[in-house]
């Protein structure tokens, strides 16, 4: 019989050895392997490069958040209809989260549209320079959501679930795929210097996936990466051996409990830490950018500085084989700024200014630079408007409904999917559900959604659960 000493911490292993004749040791073994080799067959614990399933037609993402659930109908998607019937009572039942829109009234655009590019695609004068880029595009009009709540449509945005604390997308990629760059995080967040956006850092949580696959927040002001360095200088050599005394005890530490994945994941960030210490801040040095890069994304502009330095952050996070890179919609006006309950006509004239350059000038430059058949650019938010006015002005949240914009990635360009009902408050044909968005666009890196999962507490988990959800490739928008 074992026996514990009393200074000694005891873990559930150890108890499971010393009791019922280590039966329960013996089963807990047995389910361990089975998760180990369950998780071993379709990702790693670590971010070494791995191949996917399939030949994969991209290497990275690039999404841009924009918080708060852009209004569809004064920006993507046209209703004359509603516009015929604005100020008019309609009859049909509205699914609403805040008062503020009891009569009903039908709310018209107040922005006129135009169709751009070769293709026709229809934008209004809110994103112009989006708009120019048409044929480079693919917007889905028929996407849809789960919940009318943002912390709930942000999750389900993010990691296909609505309750919190699980991986989001850019983790389970990492978890996938692992990346090509290994002095820098493989899921990368770009955020407002100044603030989180509504939702904060839910939106790149690792969840219960190791945390080496969460997102680590570069600056764009100040420090690239807080606590990178020490605040006082040290001697290089003493450095190294404090380096390799940690090293040493977390390995010790590890051998006590090698099925805490925790350990790991901290062993590895403190490695990756150290070699950002060199290379983070290289490569996030701008001065080599041209005055004319520069000003295509608006970062001499003081309006667009703040989200087109990110995007070109983004760019080159990307060039350097950064897996995924989430930039954060600007918190200027507010930290959900497409948030429009009231006016929308003055939040989207707000915002829109700040973004639309900025993420126009990314995909050019993508494009310019050879990378866009290699990335995919998302610009979506986590759901859309209702067609009726709230506050007089304004418009409440819209699950049933949605547009997001594609480029790059094997996507079709300068094409435009799916419908919406004439008054934009339902997705009608060819519906997307933000599962099956996940599914494709792990198809396009590579990975058979079906076998991305992960053993956890007794079930396999997965992003798409497609038993579950009915997720599937939408192959109709891939070229």
């Amino acid at each position: 019989m074992s026996f514990f000493h009393p200074a000694d911490p005891v873990s559930r292993r150890d108890a499971l050895k010393a009791t019922g004749m280590s039966i329960g040791w013996l089963a807990a073994q047995q389910l361990l392997c089975q998760e180990s080799t369950a998780s071993a067959a379709v990702g790693g614990l670590d971010l070494r490069h791995r191949q996917g399933h399939l030949p994969g037609r991209i290497k990275s993402v690039i999404m841009l958040t924009q918080v708060g659930g852009p209004s569809q109908m004064d920006l993507f998607d046209p209703k004359p209809e509603l516009t015929r019937l604005n100020g008019k009572t309609h009859s049909d039942t509205f699914e609403t989260l805040q008062p503020g829109s009891e009569s009903k009234l039908l709310l018209g655009t107040p922005f006129p549209f135009k169709k751009h590019g070769d293709c026709g695609m229809d934008f209004s004068n809110q994103v112009p320079h989006l708009a120019s880029l048409a044929d480079d595009l693919c917007m889905v009009r028929s996407m849809y959501s789960a919940n009318n709540n943002h912390p709930q449509a942000q999750r389900f945005l993010h990691s296909g679930k609505t309750q919190a604390n699980w991986p989001t997308f850019g983790s389970w990629i990492c978890y996938g795929l692992g990346t090509e760059n290994q002095n820098m995080p493989a899921f990368v967040v770009l955020r407002d210097p100044n603030g989180y956006t509504d939702g904060g850092s839910n939106h790149w949580t690792s969840g219960w996936l190791p945390a080496i696959f969460g997102g680590t927040e570069i600056r764009s002001e100040g420090d690239a990466v807080l606590n990178l360095h020490p605040t006082r200088k040290v001697n290089a050599s003493v450095r190294q051996q404090k380096l390799e005394l940690l090293a040493a005890l977390n390995r010790r530490r590890q051998q006590r409990y090698p099925g805490d994945t925790r350990l790991e994941s901290r062993i590895q960030n403190y490695e990756l830490a150290a070699r950002m210490q060199i290379n983070a801040e290289r490569l996030l040095d701008l001065s080599a950018e041209t005055q004319d890069t520069l000003s295509a994304y608006g970062a001499d502009n003081k309006l667009t500085h703040d989200f087109g330095t990110r995007c070109i952050m983004a760019r080159r996070m990307v060039e350097s084989g950064v897996r995924f890179v989430e930039v954060m919609v600007p918190i200027a006006v507010h930290t959900s700024p497409f948030d429009n309950h009231r006016a929308v006509k003055k939040g989207l004239e707000a915002i829109c200014p700040r973004i639309d350059q900025p993420s126009a000038a990314l995909i050019t430059d993508l494009k310019q630079r050879g990378l866009l058949d290699s990335t995919l650019v998302i610009w979506s938010g986590e759901f859309g408007r209702l067609p009726i006015s709230q506050n007089g002005d304004g418009r409440d949240h819209n699950r049933n409904a949605f547009t997001l914009l594609l480029a790059g990635g094997g996507f079709k360009a300068g094409f435009t999917y799916g419908e919406t009902d004439d008054i934009g408050y339902h997705a009608t044909v060819n519906r997307v559900s933000v599962h099956d968005l996940h599914a494709t666009i792990l198809h396009q890196l590579g990975i058979d959604h079906h076998q991305l999962g992960f053993a956890h507490e007794g079930r396999e988990e997965r992003l798409t659960d497609p038993e579950v959800t009915g997720a599937r490739v939408v192959k109709d928008l891939l070229a």
